[in-house]
């Protein structure tokens, strides 16, 4: 018997020519297309919302991502509102009628325009409001002579506490209002007190109440000559 003659690629030889591994990949593959575009239409038109249809969130998504994108759309921790500035404090405290003549009088530039002033931001009465804390000092030593705190509300502010017992300063910590008061006794000099007095504040019931008092003892023991205080008559 004869062998059947075996027919070119693409001839009229007998049964049909076989299929090229080519072109079924390519109708593999557009079948994969075909069918990932309709899962894709059917997704749109029942309103799924891809991956977050899998599944709930995971809890670490819920509290907030950690990377560094997430972080920084995260709003920051704001300064205090810096509204009442030197010049305006020198003006509130000249229009104060709880500032004493003595401070008033040295409410006077040291340098060029330069006051005394030095000004504190912080919360220390629950408000929406920064508080503001003023301390004058004097220009040649810069020795505290008051300590004022003043309370915005609706634009306006409010002197809710005073000390002028110099030498005073009074700072914000964690809240409160650490008011420290230098302590002299007889024959110290100006630049060597005997020690301070650091009394703590808190705001209570709409006032600013003393909650603690620590007394620090300086030692006499320095260099050089002191120049004593003088009495008073």
């Amino acid at each position: 018997m004869a062998r059947p003659t075996e027919a070119a690629p693409g001839g009229t030889g007998e049964g049909p020519p076989a299929p090229e591994h080519g072109s079924l990949r390519a109708a593999s593959t557009a079948a994969i297309v075909l069918a990932a575009l309709s899962l894709l239409v059917a997704a749109c038109a029942t309103g799924g919302t891809g991956a977050r249809d899998e599944g709930p969130a995971r809890p670490e998504a819920l509290a907030g991502d950690t990377d560094d994108d997430a972080v920084a759309s995260k709003p920051s921790h704001l300064p205090p509102t810096r509204s009442l500035d030197r010049a305006t404090a020198v003006k509130l405290l000249m229009a104060d009628p709880e500032v004493s003549t003595t401070v008033k009088r040295s409410l006077k530039p040291c340098v060029a325009d330069e006051y005394p002033v030095d000004l504190s931001y912080g919360d220390l009465t629950g408000s929406t409001a920064d508080d503001v804390v003023v301390n004058v000092v004097t220009c040649d030593d810069v020795v505290g002579i008051g300590s004022y705190v003043y309370h915005e509300q609706s634009g306006v502010y409010r002197n809710v506490f005073k000390a002028e017992e110099p030498p005073v300063y009074a700072e914000i910590d964690r809240g409160d209002l650490v008011v420290t008061k230098q302590v002299y006794e007889k024959g110290d000099p100006v630049s060597i007190p005997s020690g301070e007095d650091v009394i703590t504040y808190r705001w209570t019931s709409g006032r600013f109440a003393e909650k603690y008092r620590t007394r620090n003892d300086y030692s006499a023991v320095v260099g050089g000559e002191a120049t004593a205080m003088p009495e008073s008559n």
